[in-house]
């Protein structure tokens, strides 16, 4: 008998996740394939659309699914992201800093950011410890186009165009994947005896059935929000942003500069990100709506692209997207499990919800139940580790506000309460004063948040840890891990392209 997995919805969410289990369970020259893959999608959805930068990770996702990287920079009008830009979320008055995806140099086997530190702080923290932040100052790319599709010599994710992603991935999956794909809005979920989903049927009358039903149905929540009422828990306390704005405007000329990374630009009441593409920018304002209103921020997004002289001036009506931040209490209930928005939704800060979606199918794809009693272990052991990483993505963007030095509004002020902390947070800081985030601190093989992600957003914000005093055998090395990062740095300036040469480099071959 054929295992049926059945998803509910498309976007980016449903095309990744069949995507990521197809290429693992899907063999075309396999005439006793024991998993058939059914991807049913509304018409009458459209996209959210504006998850429009990964992480690193997207390299090996779309390895492993089977996609050509030239191909997917060509047919997703993709470009680089080497890291993400945070301007005046300390002071408020244009300072910036770099999380870059690179490592710093000696971690695992030195604390520089300990030494740096006690050094009186001979230059800001990423440049001291990393090439990349200075690479992405002056646009470059993080590679060489000689070299190989996903190779690079600094680590890297993609801005991308989201609606051509999930076009490209919806082919990809049908016609080199054997997903099969059903059009149609879902009408009504049916129910077993043991309460398990037995199937779904369509406007059109059309009856699913399946095994495992997979709810990627964006904020409908089809099947966990509305056939099993699992209750979503707002973290609005923690995180109070719940509106963004989302334009997306043309570059002045072909030849302006293409960033290297994502920017976010602190405002009075939330922040504003900008994703370059090699045809235009993504740009969008995300803020609480207890602290201004929609008029304020549109005013404020619109200010902020009529002062950058690399956009071209244009007629721009924003997309309003409302939401609560928060996540489901569980996340696999019975044979349902939800992925991408029907599971949580927060504020698009550092990218999470792309990278959450790949983990989650990866994991999903992993370890894919071949019967229904191995289906209650896993599901416990998925929600056990669903909501770990839900905390700490809750933790780690709380962690962007918490450190501000801004007193200039209501917003930026109530970010700084200890009531809206939460106290794992306020017991990470606390010993974070007395030494660096290292590769000690945590046991979890699957933290989404690495102690260098850390380090570099204390130091960027002006954090301060308690020099350690170092033996002479700790200076010589850091030393050493110094003068090679410097050149290092050197090197990589006079090699590398910018990002707009490299592309056009490739996408002209």
């Amino acid at each position: 008998m054929k295992n049926s997995v059945v998803i509910v919805g498309g976007g980016t969410a449903g095309w990744l996740t069949a995507g990521i289990i197809a290429a693992r369970h899907y063999s075309k020259n396999s005439p006793t394939q024991k998993t058939e893959i059914i991807l049913v999608e509304s018409p009458d959805v459209k996209n959210l659309g504006v998850g429009e930068g990964t992480w690193p990770t997207m390299r090996d996702t779309l390895r492993q699914i089977g996609l050509s990287e030239r191909e997917f920079i060509s047919c997703c009008d993709g470009s680089f992201k080497q890291a993400s830009k945070f301007i005046g979320w300390s002071e408020g008055q244009g300072e910036h800093y770099y999380h870059p995806f690179t490592a710093p140099s000696g971690y695992g086997s030195v604390s520089m950011a300990e030494h740096w530190s006690a050094t009186n702080k001979e230059s800001d923290f990423e440049s001291w410890v990393c090439a990349q932040g200075i690479i992405c100052e002056k646009n470059l790319a993080p590679k060489l186009p000689q070299m190989p599709e996903y190779a690079f010599s600094l680590n890297y994710g993609y801005h991308l165009n989201a609606g051509k992603f999930v076009k490209m991935l919806h082919q990809h999956c049908v016609e080199k994947l054997g997903v099969k794909y059903i059009q149609g809005h879902v009408e009504q979920v049916l129910s077993a005896e043991n309460d398990d989903i037995s199937g779904i049927v369509l406007s059109n009358g059309h009856h699913i059935t399946g095994d495992l039903f997979i709810d990627c149905s964006g904020f409908s929540a089809i099947l966990i929000g509305k056939h099993y009422q699992i209750p979503f828990e707002s973290k609005q306390n923690i995180l109070f942003n719940d509106t963004a704005l989302a334009v997306q405007v043309e570059h002045a000329t072909n030849e302006v500069p293409i960033a290297s990374c994502t920017v976010a630009t602190a405002q009075k009441s939330g922040w504003v990100w900008d994703i370059a593409l090699p045809n235009r920018r993504g740009i969008g304002h995300v803020f609480s709506s207890d602290f201004t209103s929609v008029e304020q921020a549109e005013e404020a997004l619109f200010s902020y692209i009529k002062h950058d002289p690399l956009l071209a001036s244009q007629q721009i009506t924003p997309r309003i997207i409302k939401f609560n931040p928060g996540h489901r209490s569980t996340f696999w209930h019975k044979n349902c499990v939800a992925i991408g928005v029907s599971a949580g939704f927060v504020e698009p800060l550092e990218a999470t919800a792309l990278v959450l979606i790949e983990k989650s199918a990866e994991w999903l794809s992993q370890q894919l139940p071949k019967d229904r009693k191995a289906m209650t272990v896993l599901a416990k052991r998925f929600n056990n580790l669903t909501l770990q990483r839900w905390h700490e993505i809750i933790d780690f963007l709380k962690l962007h506000y918490v450190l501000t030095n801004r007193t200039d509004s209501e917003y930026w002020r109530t970010h700084q309460q200890v009531e809206s902390i939460p106290e794992s947070l306020q017991e990470a800081l606390e010993l974070w004063r007395t030494q660096a985030p290292g590769v000690y601190e945590t046991n979890q093989r699957f933290e989404l948040f690495s102690s260098a992600s850390k380090q570099y957003v204390l130091y960027g914000m002006g954090f301060m840890t308690e020099p350690m005093s170092l033996n002479q055998k700790e200076v010589s090395l850091i030393k050493r891990i110094r003068n090679e990062t410097l050149h290092n740095t050197e090197k990589l300036l006079s090699g590398l392209p910018t990002n707009r040469q490299f592309l056009s480099r490739i996408l002209h071959k």
